[in-house]
């Protein structure tokens, strides 16, 4: 095998394992990290998205066994999350096949800093919203509705959703940012399967540097979920608001490189 290629598969793993243990630990599927490291790679738009997706279906499915294992997972709520999500991906093939590179990365930063206003300038959203929804049945509607927005927008971006879909439960639902990630990494294993078919089907994934990140990605995801219990909610709040800012300032970058 070629010295380059050898090498390319060794900065995809690296990437998979780092992004990886962003999953485990924000609940965020790693892709807020994958896919701007992967357009500084010279990737296009659409390739990093379809390799991202991918790897969110391998983080995501091993991440939650290991949640559900230790009984950190609400099960209900990432159900109905997780069939809101299900519908809302199912559409991002079409998306990604049809709108331009540039279209998405915009959108993709415009999404992400509407996240990071939330974490960084509405600390309310955290804990105790004024007031949260209580109605069971309206709360159940809530969250297939969050799961089917953040589905359809973040599935064609390639970030799973866990930076969207945690500022919006918080809010509409008053859970802090640790009880969302086991949530949004579960939610992501609907989200991730349904794009990863509906980009597969539009020859969006490139299969085998897509396995390398998503084998490498489990190991990392297994790291993220016990360091997420080594450490404070305030802590666990600004390691998320450095992430929000790693992203966005790599996608401005590349936006206007």
């Amino acid at each position: 095998m070629p010295e380059l290629l050898q090498n390319q598969e060794i900065i995809f793993g690296v990437l998979g394992f780092i992004s990886g243990i962003a999953a485990g630990f924000f609940g965020i599927g790693g892709g807020v990290i994958l896919v701007p490291c992967l357009l500084f790679l010279g990737m296009s738009m659409e390739g990093a998205i379809g390799i991202s997706i991918m790897q969110m279906a391998f983080s995501s499915v091993f991440g939650s066994l290991l949640n559900i294992v230790r009984k950190k997972l609400e099960i209900q709520v990432g159900i109905f999350v997780g069939i809101g999500g299900l519908i809302g991906a199912s559409f991002s093939g079409f998306i990604v096949a049809n709108l331009p590179s540039k279209l998405l990365l915009g959108a993709f930063i415009i999404l992400t800093l509407f996240s990071f206003k939330k974490y960084v300038f509405n600390t309310k959203t955290f804990a105790n919203p004024n007031p949260p929804i209580t109605n069971p049945t309206l709360q159940k509607l809530t969250m297939i509705g969050v799961g089917a927005l953040t589905g359809i927008f973040a599935i064609s971006l390639g970030i799973g959703g866990g930076l969207l879909i945690g500022p919006l439960l918080a809010y509409f639902l008053g859970l802090d940012s640790k009880k969302v990630v086991p949530i949004a990494l579960f939610f992501i294993i609907f989200a991730s399967i349904s794009g990863s078919i509906s980009l597969y089907s539009h020859n969006l994934i490139d299969t085998h540097n897509g396995l390398i990140v998503g084998l490498s990605a489990m190991v990392g995801v297994a790291l993220g979920t016990k360091i997420i219990d080594m450490v404070s909610l305030a802590n666990h709040r600004y390691a998320l608001i450095v992430i929000y800012a790693f992203s966005l300032v790599a996608s401005i970058y590349k936006f206007f490189a």
